[in-house]
């Protein structure tokens, strides 16, 4: 095959950025390699939460491969009910493929798999620019992108999830989109369709910005291209590629419409199918699904509030999401081209961008996108990587047209100019030492729970670390990254946050009432999908179920000697030393009154492990002083009494060791000094009672209702027996 000159330095320059891109990513690699606390079975471990969900699919997958399901029974053949494994996504599917038919292990596949799908998005790039006929601005793009704070962050080798083709799959939309609209060849027709196909299995999600494109091209079309037939053929298979309804269905429309569009004798037809196109987008769903999904990140509420039955007012878990809140403009312009100059003059590069190539308008999609990250949260920025990086290579190409003539110095010139703005990205990788999920000692606890937990026992913990309990263990949890609204949480934080005797009861309720709403569930899907049936939140159905009209009165009646549901499984409880840093979050979802939606006054909690002592002064910093002689405590310019001191700590043979003095029983603010750790707590009476301090910190657990299985200082692990 004979390649043209362009053909092989396009492929030399996709090379050569793909290669740049996989080598920077394996500088984690190297920088703890080694390191035994972040490997597990002969390999690192991940380094993001979510990932474990999508390896739990995966692995359910694979350990059903002989069982060959149809389609209708997929999900369940794979694993238990109502444990919600991912086994219908694409990651996991993908992820199982790779794994039946690579010669690596499982553990080396997901942490790998991010590092080379990622720096796939060199090649959309590249060919886009090849289409505006100047490769060098594909090749500095292609670098920049790859290694581009956000994007890095969110492919970087271990950061298993849908990230690593989350970008790469819309920028091949839009060099298809760009070639079909420069070219009017049918091929593209096809080509961007399936891309929007894959997508959309790909991530869900995509729903928002595929129609943003769709809305980009109508716009171009009636504006400069109105009578061009092939852009309205374009506009009809991108929209037909939308429908709200199953990528099986929409494959063989996809088909049918193309075969039509290649006869010359629908041509006269196109307007009135562009037609039945758009009515079917709307009868499908519409515009519905983008709303539901930005809601949150651009109109968050602090309260979710139920519009049937009581009413209730839950904690709003966006207050919470880091990735959903307002960003400064320096680390917004940081995270998407490495440095705020390179970001201003990104901008201007991409303006001039425009002006000479008017078909870059069709980038706007994923710009906007990027910029809503400025007010609904820094997991955005990824969007725009890709075009201001386009921008800021077409400034340097064409500023250096008019700076000199000479070949040598151009050349020279543009690798320094790329090296300068890479350089910024470079430092940052080197630094951006991010741990993996847990530590080696927590999933030795995990592995060996493996071998007394039931498949269908429940394991209650906070929702960051669900996913990797359900992984390494194979049980079912209350909340995870996916199942954390406020309705949801309540329950768990209530469990958390509380003494021993409610906590079980909770635990216990919600537990049972989880089961017992998904079997209803099942059994009375067209009805609830009708509107037939009402399905209220756990909570709020506990509250009928007992006879009350007031949820704050059922809580109270938890202090009683209620009736529980019967026993049906096992419940054990994962509290893990590494949530005392989110203790207060953790609060805030019950700390709430759920009839009126009025927070509570928050209990005191405060964490010190940066102190310094001198002369029996202990200054544990942020104005928080410890006097040793007169057993007070100062915070700020408030003094007083110290109720009670404890000090724990670890034994040569691993036993917790606590020693408590009661000092003053008036006073309302204890102290624990948890040696082995290094850290000093400062507690209201409510914390120090709570489940989380008393089994964790002081390993004190009623025995009636309590029985320890696992207690390692990292991780400690309870059964409840009632």
């Amino acid at each position: 095959m004979n390649l043209t000159k362009e053909t092989k330095l396009t492929l030399i320059y996709i090379i050569i950025a793909f290669l740049f891109s996989v080598g920077m990513r394996m500088i984690w690699i190297y920088q703890f390699s080694g390191y035994e606390q972040f490997m597990f079975n002969g390999q690192f471990m991940i380094n993001t939460n979510d990932g474990y969900y999508f390896a739990e699919g995966a692995r359910d997958i694979l350990s059903g491969t002989s069982t060959n399901p149809s389609a209708e029974d997929f999900y369940d053949k794979f694993h238990q009910l109502n444990d919600r494994s991912p086994v219908s996504f694409a990651l996991s599917q993908l992820t199982a493929l790779f794994a039946y038919i690579l010669p690596f292990s499982f553990e080396s596949i997901i942490l790998y798999m991010p590092v080379f799908l990622s720096s796939l998005i060199v090649v959309p790039i590249v060919l886009i620019a090849k289409n505006l006929k100047n490769l060098e601005v594909g090749l500095i793009a292609a670098l920049l992108s790859s290694i581009a704070w956000s994007y890095y962050n969110r492919t970087m080798v271990g950061y298993y999830d849908t990230d690593m083709l989350n970008i790469v799959i819309p920028t091949f939309l839009l060099w298809s989109i760009i070639w079909a609209v420069n070219t009017n060849e049918n091929k593209y027709l096809l080509i961007t369709a399936l891309d929007i196909l894959v997508y959309r299995w790909w991530y869900p999600q995509s729903y928002a910005l595929e129609f943003a494109f769709f809305g980009l091209i109508l716009f171009y079309t009636l504006v400069w291209d109105r009578k061009n037939l092939y852009n309205y053929k374009l506009l009809t298979i991108m929209m037909f590629a939308m429908l709200n309804i199953d990528g099986f269905i929409r494959l063989p429309i996809v088909l049918f419409v193309f075969y039509i569009f290649k006869q010359e004798k629908f041509d006269k037809y196109i307007y009135y199918i562009l037609w039945i196109s758009i009515l079917a987008f709307f009868i499908t769903g519409g515009l519905n699904p983008i709303w539901n999904k930005l809601q949150p990140y651009v109109f968050g509420n602090v309260v979710d509030k139920t519009d049937e039955g009581l009413g209730l007012h839950f904690y709003a878990v966006m207050q919470t999401v880091r990735e959903a809140g307002r960003i400064p403009f320096e680390i917004f312009a940081n995270r998407i081209s490495g440095h705020t100059i390179t970001f201003l003059l990104s901008l201007i590069g991409y303006l001039w961008l425009v002006y000479k190539h008017r078909i870059m308008l069709l980038a706007l999609p994923m710009l906007g996108l990027g910029f809503l990250a400025y007010v609904g949260g820094l997991r955005f920025t990824i969007y725009a990587v890709p075009i201001l990086a386009l921008g800021i290579a077409f400034l340097i190409t064409e500023s250096l047209k008019y700076i000199t003539n000479k070949k040598s110095v151009k050349k020279l010139s543009t690798i320094i100019l790329t090296i300068v703005i890479l350089i910024p990205n470079i430092s940052h990788i080197i630094s951006y030492k991010v741990p993996t999920v847990f530590k080696k000692d927590e999933v030795k606890v995990l592995d060996e729970f493996k071998n007394i937990v039931n498949k269908e026992d429940y394991v209650i913990s906070w929702w960051d670390y669900s996913y990797a309990i359900r992984y390494y263990s194979d049980a079912k949890t209350l909340t995870d990254g996916g199942k954390h609204s406020g309705k949801v949480n309540f329950p768990v934080s209530y469990i958390l946050t509380n003494p021993q005797e409610e906590a079980a009861k909770m635990a216990r309720l919600d537990v049972e009432y989880t089961e017992k709403a998904f079997e209803f569930r099942k059994n009375n899907i067209e009805a609830i999908k009708n509107k037939e049936i009402k399905v209220f939140s756990n909570i709020e159905q506990m509250t009928k179920d007992y006879g009350f009209d007031n949820t704050n009165d059922f809580l109270l009646s938890l202090h009683t000697d209620i009736k529980l549901p019967k026993k049906t499984r096992d419940i054990y409880f994962y509290i893990p030393y590494r949530m005392l840093d989110i203790y207060s979050t953790v609060k805030v979802f019950s700390n709430i009154d759920l009839m009126s939606g009025d927070e509570f006054e928050r209990p005191f909690f405060y964490l010190s492990r940066q102190f310094n002592s001198k002369n029996n002064f202990v200054n544990l910093g942020n104005n928080v002083l410890l006097d040793l002689n007169s057993n007070t405590i100062q915070i700020g310019t408030k003094k007083q009494p110290i109720k009670r001191f404890s000090v724990t700590g670890y034994t040569k043979n691993g036993k917790l060791d606590v020693q408590e003095r009661l000092l003053n029983f008036t006073s309302t603010l204890s102290v624990i000094y948890m040696k082995s750790y290094n850290t000093f707590l400062v507690l209201d009476e409510q914390t120090y009672n709570s489940l989380y301090i008393q089994m964790m910190v002081l390993e004190k657990y009623d025995d009636e209702l309590f029985e320890k299985v696992l207690l390692t200082p990292l991780v400690k692990v309870y059964r409840l027996k009632i």
